[in-house]
């Protein structure tokens, strides 16, 4: 299985975000810039985090992105499973539809491995994915010139 660039970037943002301080409160541009990707992705899927309850995108002076309680200690399975849908892993409807749809137990058994895959991902927090060594990396991504 593997999980579309949405869900990558999301919990790139959500980690970059976890190991910042609730005073650093960087902008989408300065997240944008901080794991590589283009400003508009990166824009989208803050709007997505924070309908999720996992990001805080405070606009004006002094507003920026914060991580919510919620997204540092939240089920890393349940927002994937947010992120990615809980649709079949392979296309048995699509057009033209699998002709073996009706009799088949490849989806039913792919539709197993998708759960025990989430599952896999359930008692996961963001927190447990920035502790050292991806913490320290996180940290040194920073676009701002240290303070001093």
């Amino acid at each position: 299985m593997r999980l579309t660039k949405r869900t990558d970037l999301a919990l790139r943002i959500a980690m970059r975000l976890a190991v910042l301080d609730d005073e650093a409160a960087p902008t989408t541009r300065e997240v944008a810039d901080q794991v590589a990707v283009p400003y508009s992705h990166a824009a989208k899927v803050v709007t997505l985090l924070q309908r999720l309850g996992v990001v805080d995108a405070r606009r004006g002076r002094g507003g920026g992105l914060a991580l919510t309680q919620s997204g540092r200690t939240g089920s890393l399975g349940r927002l994937v499973r947010e992120l990615e849908g809980v649709g079949d892993v392979v296309g048995c409807e699509d057009d033209p539809p699998c002709p073996l749809r009706s009799a088949c137990r490849l989806r039913t058994a792919l539709r197993n491995a998708q759960e025990a895959f989430f599952a896999a991902l359930d008692p996961i927090t963001i927190e447990d994915l920035v502790a050292a060594p991806t913490g320290p990396i996180l940290l040194s991504l920073s676009s701002r010139p240290p303070a001093g």
